[in-house]
């Protein structure tokens, strides 16, 4: 479905990438392990459009999207949930899944259903669908952030951090629902440094190091590798 080969991206003289080249198939659950600067996100963002790529070619499903606007790319069904939730804390919880539709806005039967469906996952959401977003607690606030995502109605969701700052019972809660949307039929591209949980529900896992993929393999065969062990699991 998404096809990364030898992508380079610099930060003017920085180097952010240095040829990463990755592939997910259609269905599953892909997760890029890596510390903060490795370039978790900087790989997310480009394949978003949000960053230029300086070499490099990216590809969904058989077409180049590389030089595509954001807008285009989302049109395409790869959306992105960023880093840091990055809702609209002034609005309400119902108005931000409105903006997540906006592409969308010319379907209005379909995106009434997307409410209902979202709201499955999300019942907290429903209960707050008038409060204002910014008066939520950090894990509803990046269960907004997710299920904004969805209302754009994503082939390939990439997923950035959504584990950060949040509470065990709450990080364990929001890694189930990735997993039923993705049974849902949602491809995942999941960036994340909380190596446990997200190796447990990948079905193939990249590392990224400065840049670079510096080990890749099915999650039992990265798990098993005594470097990440030590690196990532605190084994």
């Amino acid at each position: 479905m998404l096809k990364i080969s030898d992508l380079k991206v610099n930060y003017g003289y920085v180097k952010a990438l240095k040829g990463v080249s990755l592939e997910v198939k259609e269905g599953s659950i892909v997760t890029i392990l890596g510390a903060n600067g490795a370039g978790k996100s900087t790989t997310l963002k480009s394949i978003s459009g949000i960053v230029p790529a300086t070499e490099g070619e990216i590809e969904f499903m058989g077409q180049s999207i590389k030089k595509l606007s954001p807008e285009e790319i989302v049109s395409l069904g790869v959306v992105q949930c960023p880093e840091g939730r990055r809702i609209f804390p002034q609005f309400s919880v119902e108005e931000n899944l409105r903006i997540g539709a906006f592409g969308r806005r010319k379907n209005i039967k379909n995106i009434n259903d997307d409410y209902e469906r979202v709201y499955d996952y999300f019942p907290k959401l429903k209960e707050r669908k008038d409060q204002v977003a910014g008066t939520l607690s950090g894990g509803e606030q990046q269960m907004l952030a997710i299920a904004r995502g969805l209302m754009a109605n994503p082939k390939i969701f990439l997923l950035d951090e959504p584990s950060l700052g949040l509470a065990p019972i709450v990080v364990k809660e929001i890694f189930g629902i990735i997993e039923d949307i993705n049974k849902a039929g949602v491809t995942i591209l999941l960036v994340e440094q909380n190596a446990f949980q997200a190796s447990k529900i990948a079905d193939y896992v990249y590392v990224i190091e400065t840049g670079n993929i510096v080990i890749s393999g099915t999650k039992e065969e990265v798990i098993s590798n005594e470097n990440i062990k030590k690196s990532y699991l605190g084994a």
